[in-house]
Formats: structure tokens, C-alpha cells, sequence
């Protein structure tokens, strides 16, 4: 089972070392001593916490009934446009999503950097990466 220390935690949960010290210290997050004595948290432990940390992270304001599953509320960083296409940016938290939806579309939501906006996504592709090695 792979462990993470304090330092990958925090990266992983986008928070300070600090924090994740102190959920530990709370309660909130399990660590136990790896073989170097230095605290570490187990790859399962920091899995559920990081999904109960994420629900309602990013809550969708007026949320409507749909299939999709994977939403991201934020706010419209970069509008580029021409005639018939256009790419949006959606900075959601730390999270960055970019589409290219028609012009057309762009205008009648009103698109604009600045405007608060809701990226849905639902895939038939996902594309998952990880570091080289196990454990």
C-alpha cells in the first residue's frame, strides 16, 4: 500500500504541510510512523479523506437535474473567439477547464471573463497519468 508524507499530502490536496499537521492532530486525517519514524499517511486513508474533503467544494449555484456527474463552478478567465468557434477558460479552485464551444453559444450565455459559469464534464475518453515506479 502506498504512503504519502506531510509534504505529498499537502501538494495532493492543494493545502500547507501545516494544515494537514493540524487535521492529523484533530483527528480529521490518519498518520502513523513509516519506517524512518517520520509521519506518513497510507495511500487509502488520504483517498477518503480527499473525497469527503471534495464534496460540495465546488458547489454548483442553481443546480439543475442532469446526467453528468463531473461539475465545476467557477469563474470565465479567458474568452477567445471568431467567427463560427470559440475557446472558454473556467478557472473552478485549482482547477482549470478549457472548451471550444460555438460563437454562437458564447454569446447567448454571455460569456466574458469574469462572469461565473458552470464546466460540465462527462467523457467517453479520460486520460489518467501516474509517476513512474509503484508504490
Amino acid at each position: 500500500m502506498p504512503s504519502y508524507s506531510i509534504g505529498q499530502a499537502a501538494e495532493l490536496l492543494a493545502v500547507s504541510p501545516e494544515t494537514v499537521r493540524r487535521w492529523a492532530d484533530g483527528g480529521h486525517l490518519a498518520m502513523d510512523r513509516g519506517g524512518s519514524g517520520n509521519r506518513v499517511i497510507d495511500g487509502v486513508s488520504l483517498a477518503g479523506f480527499a473525497t469527503e474533503r471534495a464534496a460540495g467544494l465546488h458547489p454548483v449555484p442553481g443546480e439543475v437535474l442532469t446526467s453528468v456527474r463531473n461539475s465545476f463552478a467557477g469563474i470565465v478567465i479567458s474568452v477567445t473567439a471568431d467567427d463560427v468557434v470559440a475557446q472558454v477558460e473556467i478557472q473552478s479552485g485549482p482547477h482549470r477547464l478549457v472548451s471550444l464551444i460555438s460563437r454562437e453559444s458564447v454569446d447567448e450565455l454571455g460569456l466574458e471573463v469574469g462572469v461565473m459559469a458552470t464546466a460540465r464534464v462527462k467523457s467517453t475518453n479520460v486520460h489518467i497519468d501516474r509517476p513512474g515506479g509503484r508504490g
